[in-house]
């Protein structure tokens, strides 16, 4: 049985001289416990050095991602399917021993026993090598770990989505906080001038009246003009002067101003972080930006991961990125799936009907589908094909808002183009001459020979009704009878 080896200076091949110890996983480390007893079970058969190390990193990274190296491939056909041995070879992935069974028709294991087996072979392996000093190894080792690494990360300073999805959850994090001092300082300051939460309904225009004027008592005397507008300036003086507030000390002012403070720093840092936020999806993402928002598009990225992760995921899951609770509970409930979730909050999908959202998502999610791909995998740095999108997109929006239902793909090709109603120029009115009269004489005539008829019936149907009558038609019946018996 044979057994690869990878190394950071190469690929070794071993050979087991007795398989026997295969058939217990649990004793296998004991052959392995002194170099003496690890020579007498594996040999060195083969050993591919790495050129440089390049080839080595390539060879790292095709193995990490689950491919088969062109170096490894050459050197298993060289060392085992030139020489025609058909011995089975134990490799520590599966997926690397599915390629090379596919590649060269080689039979690899993958079990317990393999694995201890490779475990045993790294314990010892500056003895099983031979002619690579342990220094020189792990000066390999080291610098394959730190390119390896910087594969992994792949790091460009313009290409940083990792910014990104810091950036779009601190800003989150940052709406949470500043509403809630927000709604802090309003509580807190209207114990003391209750009727101001009325009249400055924007938080930081009320954070930075009650630092600027501590008690209600100042109010009259102080400037607010570079605060608030004239006209809510004289409200809110107006309302300083008759307000039923309680009073604070000097030390509930000062803890209210430093609150204030928080909010108008945390405010100021919001607007930074969002200016910031602007500036790394203009130039990590140029074209999901134009679809949908920096704002949307950076939520969209974080949500999927990053902005590759993104780029590989079909037009369908874009559209309800987001709304995956949603989704997992209507189909295990058998309901309708939504429609939308991150991507409902973009201005085009914002700017449809009620009944036309479902429909401009749809749209709007395969647009974005092709504009992330072309930012994560295009060469050029700026917009590219974005514009084109929106486009069509604002007129399918049209299409559907106005009325007209026409399709933007090629499948209507020699179809009849389909036009917009049209008011037609004449408007057909309502013409008397047309109706039929009717004869009132006769028609009242016909209505009381029904009447006479309707009458007559019912008087009949009364006398019948009657004892005398019903006596006089059982003598009748019985005449009758007697007749019929007497003839017979």
């Amino acid at each position: 049985m044979l057994c690869l080896f990878e190394t950071p200076a190469g690929f070794a091949l071993f050979k087991l001289n007795d398989s026997k110890v295969l058939s217990n996983a649990d004793t296998i480390y004991k052959s392995f416990q002194s170099p003496e007893s690890a020579g007498k079970l594996v040999k060195l058969k083969a050993f591919h050095k790495f050129e440089d190390t390049n080839s080595a990193l390539t060879a790292a990274a095709a193995i990490c991602e689950g491919k088969l190296d062109s170096s490894l491939t050459t050197f298993l056909r060289s060392s085992v399917v030139e020489k025609s041995l058909k011995e089975n070879l134990a490799v520590t992935d599966s997926k690397l021993g599915g390629l090379i069974r596919e590649e060269l028709g080689i039979k690899c294991v993958h079990d317990e026993a393999s694995k201890e087996l490779v475990r045993g072979i790294r314990t010892q392996l500056d003895s099983l090598l031979g002619g690579i000093s342990m220094a020189d190894r792990n000066a390999m080792k080291l610098g394959l770990a730190h390119s390896l690494c910087r594969h992994k990360l792949k790091f460009s300073p313009d290409k940083v989505d990792v910014m990104i999805v810091q950036a779009i959850a601190l800003l989150d994090e940052l709406d949470k906080e500043l509403n809630t001092y927000a709604m802090r300082v309003r509580e807190w300051y209207g114990w003391h001038f209750p009727e101001m939460g009325k009249i400055v309904t924007d938080n930081i225009m009320y954070a930075k009246c009650v630092k600027k004027m501590g008690v209600r008592a100042k109010a009259k005397e102080l400037d607010f003009s570079d605060i608030l507008p004239e006209d809510v300036e004289q409200d809110m003086k107006a309302a300083a002067e008759t307000s039923m507030g309680t009073e604070i000390s000097e030390s509930d002012v000062k803890n209210i101003s430093k609150l204030c403070d928080q909010v108008i720093d945390i405010t100021q840092y919001r607007s930074n972080l969002s200016e910031y936020l602007r500036h790394r999806m203009q130039a990590i993402a140029p074209n999901l930006t134009v679809m949908v928002g920096e704002l949307v598009g950076a939520r969209l990225i974080a949500h999927a991961g990053s902005l590759m992760n993104l780029a590989k995921q079909p037009a369908s899951t874009v559209q309800i990125l987001g709304a995956e609770k949603a989704l997992f509970r209507a189909l295990k409930t058998k309901h309708d799936t939504p429609k939308y979730g991150l991507i409902y909050h973009a201005s085009l999908v914002g700017k449809a009907q009620a009944k036309n959202k479902g429909k401009i998502s749809r749209v709007l999610a395969a647009k974005c589908a092709l504009s992330t791909r072309a930012d994560a995998l295009g060469d050029d740095s700026g917009v590219t094909v974005a514009l084109a999108h929106r486009a069509k997109v604002e007129q399918r929006l049209e299409q559907m808002e106005g009325g007209v239902l026409q399709q933007l793909s090629g499948s209507t090709k020699g179809k009849p183009e389909q036009k917009a109603y049209t008011k037609p120029a004449e408007v057909k009115t309502y013409n008397p001459s047309a109706d039929v009269v009717v004869n009132t004489a006769e028609a009242e005539k016909s209505k009381k020979e029904k009447k006479d008829k309707k009458r007559k019936a019912e008087t009949e149907a009364e006398v019948e009704a009657t004892p005398a009558a019903q006596g006089e038609k059982s003598k009748k019946e019985k005449k009758a009878k007697k007749a019929k018996t007497e003839s017979s």
